[in-house]
This record gives C-alpha cells, structure tokens and sequence, in this order.
C-alpha cells in the first residue's frame, strides 16, 4: 500500500495547551477521499466484527469513495447514532482498526476519523434527516441516565416506534460525555447537537430528575405505568488509593475536578469563574484516559509543571496512544514506574507535596501486565499544591439500595446476563453500571443490546397478553 494513513489538521501543542478549543479539526474532505481508497473492501469485514455497535464500516467507506457523505453517515446512523461523539472519543485502535486487514502489513484504515468526517459534514451542511417512524407503540420504556450506554438505548427504542423517557439526575444531558470529558476533546454542542437528534424520534427527557430519590424503580412501573426500564446511571463514584493524606485541601478525585471544569465551564474563564484551586505545580496519578483528562485540563487551567504518576512503564498505560502523544507534546512530565506513598501538608492543611517511591516491573499480573516492585530506599518528594487521583471509580449504589430483587455485584455493579437482563423482570442494564468503568463504544454497545432484548420482552409480553384475552373470550359463555 503505497497510500500513508492520513492523520487530523490538529491545533499546535504550544496554543492549544492555553485553551479550551477543539485539539483535533479532523480530516478534511481531501484528506478523507485519500484515507477511504485504503479500503482493501475485505469481503469478509471484519471491522465490523471489532466494532461493538456493528457499523457496516465498509460500505460507509465506499460511499466516501462515492462521495455521498449524507448516505455514509446515515449508513453509520442504522446503528449508531452517535457518529459525530464516537468518531472523537471512541477507542478504535482496539476495536474496529485493531482488526482492520490493512493494519496487518500497513497502518489500518483510519476508520474513526473516517467516521468523524461524514458527521461532521452533514452537521456543516445542516443536512440532517430524521428517520421515518413507521409504527408508533403504546408500551412506555424509562432510560435511567443520559451517558452513552442510555442514549443509544433510547435511540434504538425511539426508532422502533416506542414512547422513551430518559430520567437524568443532573441539569445536563450526556452523563460521562458532558461532565467527565473535556471541551478540547468533545465539544458540548457536538454532544447537544446529537441528543436533539435523538430527541426528533420522540424521546422524551427528564433532567434534575434523580431514580431512587425523585421516584423509585417501583415507581416508575407502578405509578408512572412504565413497561420496561433500561439502567444506565454509569459509575461516577470515585475510588482512592487510600494512601495518608488524602484528606488535605487541594486533593481531588478524577472525577471531582472534571466535573467541576465541565460543570461550572472552567473552560470559559474569565467568562465563567470556577472555585478550584490549581497551584503552579500539579500532580495527577493514574495512567488512564481519565488521568489524561485530568492532566491536560489542568495544564490548561495553568498548572506551570503538571506531573503525571504511573506505576508502570509507558507500555501498560492504558489510555489511548493518541491521547498520551497528545499530552506529551503539550509538555505534561510523565513520571513512569513510580507510585505515591503520601500525599504532605503544610500548617494550614493544604497540600503542598507527594511522596512517591521508584518501581521497577517484576513478573506479569492477573491482567497479563508486568506487576511494578518498589524499589527499596528510593523515596523521594515532589512538591505540588494539586493531587488529583485518576484510579478507578465505581456506580452510585442509590438504585442498588432502592430497589428490591437486584443482584448487585462485590464492586455494587448491577448483575446482568449476557443479554443485559438483570435479576428483575422487566428492568435490564448497561454501561460502566454494570462494567464498573469501561468506553464509551462498550456502553453503547450494552444499550443497542438491551434495546433489542426490551423490544423482544415487550413483544413477547403483548402476545402473552392477546393470547390470554383470546382464551378468555373463546371460554365466556354464550347468553341465550
């Protein structure tokens, strides 16, 4: 293949570290033509396969080839109706292009940025088409959360005629897409733009609306005459490393500053003025998409040195290749095989350093990675006035505790089959509630799946029901 991958027009790291704006503007249409000719159309696509939502990625990227952008998205929007949010956020080196035929001897197809270009050219062009609802049904499904894995839940319903209500605990829409990713990495009107269109196939939303405290799991059946109910409140408790010290001021969960930046728009200083608390040095541990997040966010809220702590070596971080070079080249100090022990206080409780301990990788873990060893006598400090901890969260158990009948697992994830049901009838789920803290493409998948599953559930139920009323009135005697 003598045609090179094509890559993103990206802003320069030395500007975009002082902003909020767009990191990536994506391919332009030029560079998106070159990118679809590397298409080998396999005619077994197993991309396809890879993606969990199942886009027909081959026959999107031939229509490129056509150029018939609107029918390419709208190839996409049959089973995916967050092109636009995926295209930016979604992990495809480990999903559709890991399995691209081309990456086997070149680099693969860039299949997601593929997909960013066509959403974004119908968005552009203001050409977007609702779908046409064919049949309009009476059975009432509640969406239990606005993140990705309730979105396409609600979509997928929507399309197929039934009445959705989505039921958001805060003022936003979008769960993990609004409050834990950053502006620089999805715009909130790419994610606005996308649940208006979700909203056209008639899918109702209730915000500031909390299940478990507003009103029961119970209740939206019995009193709000719901038929079935999809979970998909995600996992937005976070986890500690339980290390001394994390009580000081200046200490913050991953997931505390991020939705603080999103939710008071940091991002729009000085327009908007957010009570958080930076410091010229900042560190932030963890090694995932999150930390990564964090990091950059803080740099840009001026952090002068903003450290990220890894215990392992750079080979087993867990956040997106992308995402790493991205903050690399905007300067974060990645400070690798090395673990915090404490986190130190001056006379006024403020943090104002980390002790951290150097590792080195001793044999492979459970997870197959190598398992970081301390080194002995290799303490040192580094001083920071921010801790922010990036090391795994897990779901509000509210609706664990509120509703009867849920087997919930040992990290209070709802326990569900491989069909998504739960233990209760009637009430299936998806997303980081159930994984404890995966993508956004995996959430998304779990809702397609309970989508389905709730339409096989209500339509076995409607038969069950004309069969005993049929019966019923076969056996009702005949009045002479």
């Amino acid at each position: 293949m003598k045609i090179a991958r094509q890559h993103s027009i990206e802003q320069e790291a030395s500007e975009r570290k002082k902003n909020f704006l767009e990191v990536s503007f994506g391919l332009n249409e030029e560079r998106a033509f070159i990118e679809a000719k590397r298409c080998l159309e396999c005619k077994n696509p197993i991309c396809t396969e890879g993606c969990p939502v199942g886009i027909d990625i081959r026959s999107f990227v031939q229509l490129i080839l056509q150029k018939d952008y609107l029918g390419a998205v709208q190839k996409i929007r049959e089973t995916n109706y967050l092109p636009a949010i995926c295209g930016r956020v979604c992990p495809q080196e480990t999903q559709c292009e890991q399995v691209c035929t081309m990456g086997k001897k070149h680099e693969p197809v860039a299949i997601g940025k593929l997909e960013r270009f066509v959403a974004d050219f119908e968005l552009a062009n203001n050409l977007f088409c609702p779908p046409t609802i064919s049949e309009r049904r009476d059975e009432k499904v509640a969406i239990v959360g606005s993140g990705p894995a309730g979105l396409t839940c609600a979509a997928e319903l929507g399309k197929l005629g039934y009445q959705v209500t989505i039921f958001e605990a805060l003022h936003g829409i979008g769960g993990v897409l609004r409050y834990g990713i950053p502006e620089f990495r999805l715009p909130k009107k790419i994610l606005d733009i996308e649940a208006e269109r979700i909203q056209a196939l008639g899918v109702k939303i209730y915000t500031n609306f909390l299940v478990g405290r507003t009103a029961t799991i119970d209740e939206l059946f019995d009193e709000w005459k719901f038929n079935a109910i999809f979970l998909g409140t995600g996992a937005g408790t976070p986890s500690f490393m339980g290390i001394p010290g994390e009580s000081l001021s200046g200490v913050y969960s991953a997931n505390e500053f991020l939705t603080r930046i999103n939710l008071m728009k940091a991002y729009s200083f000085p327009e908007y003025d957010t009570p958080i608390r930076i410091g010229q040095q900042i560190a932030v541990i963890g090694g995932g998409n999150t930390a990564m997040d964090a990091v950059r966010t803080a740099k840009r809220l001026g952090a002068e040195r903003a450290y990220l702590i890894y215990r392992r070596s750079r080979e087993e971080m867990p956040a997106r290749e992308e995402e790493i070079h991205h903050a690399e080249e905007e300067g974060i100090e990645f400070l690798l095989l090395t673990n915090p022990t404490k986190i130190l206080g001056d006379k006024n409780n403020w943090v104002c350093g980390i002790e951290c301990l150097k590792m080195e990788l001793g044999d492979s873990d459970d997870s197959g990675r190598r398992k970081p060893v301390a080194i002995k006598d290799s303490e040192f400090v580094i001083p920071v006035q921010t801790v922010i901890e990036a090391v795994g969260q897990k779901p509000n158990p509210i609706i664990q505790q509120t509703t009867s009948g849920l087997n919930v697992g040992k990290r209070g994830t709802v326990v569900v089959n491989d069909v998504q049901q739960t233990s209760r009838e009637g009430i299936f789920a998806g997303g980081d509630l159930t994984r404890g803290g995966a993508t956004v493409i995996l959430a998304m998948g779990d809702g397609k799946i309970a989508a389905k599953e709730i339409h096989k559930y209500l339509q076995a139920k409607s038969k069950k029901l004309e069969e005993q009323f049929t019966a019923t009135t076969i056996a009702e005697p005949v009045l002479a």
